[in-house]
């Protein structure tokens, strides 16, 4: 099964990190679904993901990852020297945590929150969406 990506279909910070790692992922390796989505949902809960988790979560191998863990995973197998960023994972979690809520805490007062449908991915990106 490929990775999963589960992120916040409301957010425009999330909406374009979703179209950043398309682009800098070009076998296709990842999978998309939004947290608020019937199958984010399912795979929330199957995955045990606590329900207080507001963040972007990773899907890889069987298990659940989110926030700064999840960031990182996914750069390891984006194209281009975002892979050095997975070598933050020696930073302690709480610390990588910190910096990541700041971010997500402040995602829609930043970027805002999407208030119109969103745009309509091409045949072959629409089939990563689950």
């Amino acid at each position: 099964m490929n990775p999963i990506i589960l992120f916040d279909g409301e957010c425009n910070f999330c909406d374009s990190s979703v179209q950043f790692i398309i682009k800098l992922d070009p076998k296709g390796l990842f999978q998309f679904a939004s947290l608020q989505s019937p199958t984010g949902q399912v795979l929330q809960k199957k995955y045990g993901v606590p329900e207080d988790i507001d963040s972007i979560i990773l899907i890889e191998k069987g298990k659940a990852y989110y926030k700064s863990a999840a960031a990182l995973r996914i750069c390891r197998h984006l194209k281009g020297a975002w892979k050095l960023l997975s070598g933050f994972t020696i930073v302690p979690r709480p610390i990588r945590n910190a910096a990541y809520d700041i971010i997500a805490r402040n995602r829609y007062k930043w970027f805002g929150k999407k208030e119109e449908s969103c745009m309509l991915p091409s045949a072959s990106i629409r089939k990563r969406f689950l």
